[in-house]
């Protein structure tokens, strides 16, 4: 269903867009260094806003997906299906479409926000649907017992229970919004030029230009922003959501910011906290509005025109289709295939040092301290901008590009799961770490009994979220253009680019359609029944 609707909404916008991609238009930046704290915060107000949304958008949807069964049957592959896909592809479409409708300058700015909200929404929305699972159930019952409404249920439980692995996804997705700032504010569609001025622009300018000088005024701006927003706002939080593990005993050492401190000791701000906290206790819902009359009416009205769409977006794509012969599908299918291992294997390979390194940086505040800013910046440099370097070494050995490939896919995923196996180490009690050393329980006995069992449900939450990264990546580490020179492995990713570049529709559409179909399958059999297993068995309860 999620496909057909993306299908039937991909074809009207081309047909609106396709009034809007005709004339050229060429964008000049300007690479002066004092221009740079402008720019830095013009990208910083767009990931802001990105991010807000992004927020938004997890906290309703996570929450529908983890209150209802029939949801969750729906949005749970649908969201794995959209993380999977690969933006880029979509964003002509929604950029020719906004300037068809809308003055240039707002469809860019717009457009430019869609695209990094894509980049930061979807492990934010399975980390807080994996935190509303997870809820100890004597927890649910204490708020069941002091008739706690919606709003104050959500502001005395479920945020406090899942502000930890909020907070770490959060850096994640800001770190996966720097990831694509580049392509985000400097776009080409055909003979157009959309660029706004903002830091990715100015670094993609630097780099067309071969200025080493501005790309590394452009970097260097980058990475203090980043370590700025380290001491600002993330480490601040993490010191500040530690009050919310599930404790009996305080920890030898309790996560400190020098920041934080400075806010606790400021009246000024404890007035702004008590007015936000009334505002927002003011705003909370209130009683549940009456149906109106003719309510079902419209819902049976737009559910048929809804079922409409689908049936002409499901012809269409049947028609295309068809149009593809017995060779082309044995493509698709070898490719399919072979792309599923590359993403098997990466995630293995990932797992094998984010686990170690995740649960050692989580357990240990002054480790985190030390370590926090730097795996921000390295998460946040594009791995695209360095998969090049990776070729040129790679290509010389044999099957080199399968290697290659597999490399770009670990680069772009590792993040996702090291961010929440981090979360899942410094949510373990105390309590319960001192048990285990009370109990005098060795190394591999503590794994097995407290770290593995405490941390599954954020390692299901950050392999969810990785394989997705994984089959996105697929598109530009299977089918890599040098110039003149294309080289080319079998797999999936290397079908949809290179049926893009020839214009072989029929050819697109089926790879497509078993791409979405092969992470529906993989939610089915393996992501829910995960989710499922993190639920009834290892709840901290």
């Amino acid at each position: 269903m999620v496909l057909l609707v993306v299908a039937a909404v991909v074809g009207v916008a081309l047909s609106a867009a396709h009034e809007a991609a005709g004339h050229a238009r060429e964008v000049v930046l300007d690479l002066s260094p004092a221009r740079l704290p402008g720019y830095a915060l013009l990208s910083l107000a767009r990931m802001a806003a990105a991010y807000a949304l992004s927020l938004g958008f997890s906290l309703a949807v996570g929450a529908l997906a983890a209150r209802s069964r029939a949801a969750e049957r729906v949005l749970l592959p649908a969201l794995d299906v959209l993380q999977s896909v690969p933006i880029l592809s979509f964003l002509p479409v929604v950029l020719l479409t906004l300037t068809a409708v809308l003055p240039e300058g707002l469809a860019v700015e717009l457009s430019a926000v869609a695209l990094l909200f894509t980049s930061q929404v979807w492990h934010l929305t399975f980390a807080w649907y994996q935190a509303l699972t997870t809820t100890p159930v004597e927890l649910r019952e204490a708020a069941a017992s002091f008739r706690l409404g919606r709003w104050q249920r959500l502001r005395a439980l479920e945020l406090p229970h899942g502000a930890i692995p909020l907070v770490w996804n959060s850096m994640m997705s800001w770190a996966g919004g720097w990831f694509f700032l580049m392509a985000a504010e400097a776009f080409s569609v055909g003979a157009r030029d959309f660029r706004l001025p903002g830091l990715g622009s100015y670094l993609e300018a630097a780099a067309a230009q071969g200025d080493v000088r501005a790309i590394g005024l452009g970097v260097a701006t980058l990475v203090a922003l980043i370590v700025a927003l380290d001491q600002l706002v993330w480490r601040p939080l993490i010191a500040w959501s530690d009050r919310f593990k599930l404790d009996t005993v305080a920890g030898a050492e309790a996560p400190s910011s020098w920041f934080l401190d400075v806010l606790r000791g400021s009246a000024a701000v404890a007035w702004l906290q008590g007015w936000l906290r009334a505002a927002l206790d003011a705003l909370g819902p209130g009683p549940a509005p009456t149906p109106a009359a003719g309510g079902h009416r419209a819902g049976w009205v737009a559910a048929g025109v809804g079922a409409l769409t689908l049936a002409a977006g499901l012809l269409q794509l049947t028609a295309l289709v068809a149009l593809v012969p017995p060779a082309g599908w044995r493509e698709v299918a070898l490719g399919l295939l072979a792309t599923l291992l590359r993403v098997a294997a990466a995630l293995a390979l990932a797992l094998l040092w984010t686990v170690p390194a995740g649960v050692a940086i989580g357990s240990s505040p002054r480790l985190a301290r030390a370590v926090q800013p730097l795996v921000q910046v390295a998460a946040s440099v594009p791995a695209t901008a360095l998969f090049p370097i990776v070729l040129l070494v790679l290509l010389r050995l044999p099957r080199g590009l399968e290697v290659a490939a597999v490399v770009l896919m670990l680069m772009g995923t590792q993040w996702y799961l090291l961010f929440n196996v981090i979360a899942g180490a410094a949510a373990i009690p105390q309590d319960l770490r001192h048990t285990a050393s009370a109990l005098r329980l060795g190394r591999v006995a503590r794994w097995r009994a407290l770290v593995l069992p405490a941390i599954f449900p954020h390692l299901v939450t950050g392999a969810v979220t990785a394989a997705g990264g994984a089959w996105n990546a697929s598109i530009v580490a299977e089918y890599v253009r040098f110039g003149e020179r294309t080289e080319r492995t079998v797999g999936i990713g290397a079908v949809i680019a290179d049926a893009t570049a020839r214009g072989d529709f029929p050819l697109l559409a089926s790879a497509t359609v078993a791409l979405v179909g092969a992470v529906v399958l993989l939610n089915l059999l393996v992501w829910r029944r995960l989710y499922r297993v993190a639920e009834d068995r290892f709840r901290l309860e």
